[in-house]
């Protein structure tokens, strides 16, 4: 069904040593880009079993590491990924570590952390590569929002994901037509279940009983829309969220 309807397209995707991140470089490969992986060294045991997956498909691959919480090197991720193909022509700002303390608790490190991540880096990024993909013009750029944006009680990482979808929208009137900009919106993942768990143990039987679909979504249910995103099946498509989380965040009385 992929038809390597995106190759000879490069993507880059953040924070994706891990989790839903290797499953949407591969998903990526599957569809025919070339894909550079990215993560912190903390995480560079997993990397190269994720090249691994993306060069099965026939195309290229790179790892590029960079911690996003910090400007100087999200700026040299871009100015190296752009370095490495000549050009990148899909951007996936998939790095977000979660975070759900009280306001009143919260050390400003532990706020700079995550509004730098999530919100910043989609930023930086954008800066530094869409003006190659105007010029070049075709570009794609799918940021990660998530369930979170649309409940207030997971604080900070509330904020930044709101951001995230206020931001899709800017970028969306700023960059046409060249360059389409939508976000996604998971709601809680299956796969990631333990990690959520671990501030909120009942998040999961919670959620799912609350979704209509009465099912949580997979990792890769995510990566392929996040894939078709890129795709000429969605060119009518800018400035969107995709909430994708079963139903469950739907508003009720």
């Amino acid at each position: 069904m992929t038809d390597k309807l995106l190759a000879g397209k490069v993507a880059l995707v953040t924070g994706s040593y891990r989790n839903l991140g290797p499953v949407t470089a591969e998903t990526l490969a599957e569809y025919g880009a070339s894909v550079i992986i990215n993560d912190q060294a903390t995480a560079a045991s997993f990397r190269d079993k994720v090249l691994d997956a993306i060069r099965s498909h026939g195309v290229e691959a790179a790892a590029i590491e960079a911690d996003l919480s910090d400007s100087a090197q999200t700026r040299g991720l871009a100015e190296t990924a752009l370095a490495t193909f000549g050009h990148v022509d899909i951007l996936v700002n998939n790095a977000g570590p979660f975070n759900m303390e009280p306001y009143v608790q919260l050390e400003e490190k532990t706020w700079d952390l995550i509004i730098n991540v999530n919100l910043k880096a989609v930023y930086l990024l954008t800066k530094a590569l869409a003006p190659q993909m105007k010029a070049n013009g075709w570009g794609r750029i799918v940021s990660m929002c998530a369930g979170s944006a649309y409940i207030r009680n997971h604080n900070v990482y509330t904020l930044a994901k709101k951001g995230v979808e206020v931001m899709t929208e800017s970028l969306a009137l700023e960059l046409g037509p060249e360059i389409l900009v939508n976000a996604v919106a998971p709601g809680q993942i299956v796969e990631s279940l333990a990690d959520i768990a671990e501030f909120d143990p009942t998040f999961g039987d919670r959620y799912t009983a609350r979704a209509p679909a009465k099912r949580l979504v997979t990792r890769k249910e995510i990566a392929n829309i996040i894939a078709l995103l890129c795709t000429p099946a969605f060119a009518g498509m800018t400035g969107m969220t995709l909430r994708v989380d079963g139903g469950a965040e739907l508003p009720r009385f």
